[in-house]
């Protein structure tokens, strides 16, 4: 292992031309060092530097690769070289308490504490990380580095959702021993470690396990409401699990997305994380409506669930808000929750053609209305589709459902880069000159309107927006 470890960083241009340049004592870190032993490529460098000063190092670096240095925490003197190219990223610290040991004693899990000399490449492995690497399992070092940093009980689930590995008894214990010191770290910091844990390929393997601990009702207390929902005639699930497995399911729909799609998901376009990470935490929040809006029918037991969906993206604000997300997260997340259900409603009119003309102005409307979001709302309805199989659905339903929501999304891609926006055909000074009103909530329903009209194609010029602004009731 040790003679891997070797060559996989001499083979790392930028590790040695680091070794060769500078004649600092330095070791990597952390993921890095993960990725080496799984024989994953890696971009993100953590070095510890032993005998000079973090940022005085961390400045010669920038300077010796035309580099951008960000200082990330200058009174722990911790550093960040983002190398020309935008993609690698080098992180540099000194040693905790000066102890390279010390450091390692002191970190998360053991699978973070292997380090490796980049000039001799010397292995400290003081935990028996690389055997737990090995047998892709998550163990942490000592129960007192969750009380000094608790945020550390949500990285163990974070590092299971990005790498799939099971947890040990004794880690499961010690995250149970101290779930409520959840709630110290800053919210920022929580929100950070929940995007990248959505954003995991096994994000679902680690809500399930985040609820075995208590841990997910700590952060998410929704998570009570869902789990009294159980299976009906339409979900072979209950709401809970029904929630965790859309999550897992937008992970393999993506997966096996064509390119476009995947490029889509993975554009980061808010909060600092791609697309695909928040439509999981949506996934995972896509029905926290149904709970308050839950009614069975007397006479044919049917559980109803009527307009959750508004429900459940006006109940996703605050709690969002709480987790200190930014608003266009929040405009996203919510507006998935709100139309979840709304491409496969537009897809399901029997009566109509989606070859025809008419067809393509039905899809239209729903392309105008979603705009970017479409291949993640998209995306999004199909997975809550397979996530819901109860006695009531055939395999024909969903195969319907699948088909017409990827006869939608073709014709998105077909459509995308010939779209532009809606024109504004009448203002409101327009319209009140026009009909002779005054501002009030009567201009803004006929706004309103205007804008519908527009999305449906209904209206395409002025001349058709004054007949149309005219002819309201």
């Amino acid at each position: 292992m040790n003679t891997k470890i070797t060559e996989k960083i001499k083979s790392d241009k930028i590790l040695s031309e680091i070794s060769s340049v500078f004649e600092n004592e330095i070791y990597l870190v952390g993921g890095a060092v993960r990725d080496f032993i799984t024989g994953k490529d890696t971009f993100d460098r953590d070095l510890i530097v032993m005998d000079e000063d973090a940022g005085i190092f961390a400045k010669k670096l920038a300077a010796h690769f035309e580099g951008v240095l960000v200082p990330l925490d200058e009174v722990n003197k911790i550093y960040r070289v983002v190398l020309p190219d935008r993609v690698n990223i080098i992180d540099v610290t000194n040693p905790l308490e000066g102890s390279l040991e010390r450091d390692l004693m002191r970190r998360d899990l053991t699978i973070n504490s292997v380090a490796v000399n980049i000039r001799t490449s010397g292995v400290v492995d003081l935990c028996g990380g690389i055997a737990d690497i090995q047998n892709k399992c998550i163990n942490y070092i000592n129960e007192h580095n969750f009380e000094d940093d608790p945020l550390r009980l949500l990285r163990v689930y974070r590092f299971q959702a990005t790498l799939g590995f099971d947890l040990t008894p004794e880690t499961i214990h010690a995250v149970c021993k101290f779930v409520k010191l959840i709630h110290k770290p800053a919210v920022e910091r929580i929100t950070h470690e929940l995007i990248l844990l959505f954003g995991g390929k096994y994000a679902d393997k680690a809500l399930l396990n985040m609820n075995k601990t208590w841990l997910l009702e700590e952060l998410f207390p929704v998570v009570n409401e869902l789990k009294q929902v159980p299976p009906n005639t339409h979900h072979h699930l209950d709401l809970f699990h029904h929630s965790v497995e859309t999550v897992r399911q937008v992970q393999i729909i993506y997966e096996n997305s064509p390119e476009e799609v995947k490029e889509h998901l993975k554009r980061v376009d808010f909060g600092g994380a791609p697309r695909l990470a928040h439509l999981k935490l949506a996934a995972f929040l896509h029905d926290i409506g149904k709970f308050s809006t839950w009614t069975i029918e007397e006479d044919t037991g049917r559980h109803r669930f009527i307009k959750h969906d508004d429900v459940g993206a006006k109940m996703a604000v605050p709690l969002l808000k709480k987790l200190h997300f930014s608003n266009k997260q929040i405009d996203y997340i919510s507006s998935m929750i709100k139309n979840h259900i709304y491409p496969s409603q537009v897809m399901s009119a029997r009566e109509i053609d989606f070859n025809s003309a008419n067809g393509e102005k039905v899809m239209m409307r729903y392309i105008r209305k979603m705009d970017e979001n479409v291949l993640d709302n998209i995306v999004l309805a199909k997975a809550d589709r397979l996530s819901a199989r109860g006695e009531a659905v055939t395999d024909e339903m969903v195969e319907n459902n699948l088909s017409r929501l990827t006869l939608l999304q073709n014709y998105y891609l077909s459509v995308r880069d010939t779209l532009e926006p809606l024109p504004i055909l009448l203002d409101g000074n327009e319209i009140m000159k026009l009909l002779k009103i005054k501002p009030s909530k009567k201009l803004g329903e006929i706004l309103s309107a205007l804008h519908e009209a527009q999305l449906s194609g209904d209206v395409t010029t002025k001349e058709q927006a004054v007949e149309f602004v005219n002819n309201l009731p």
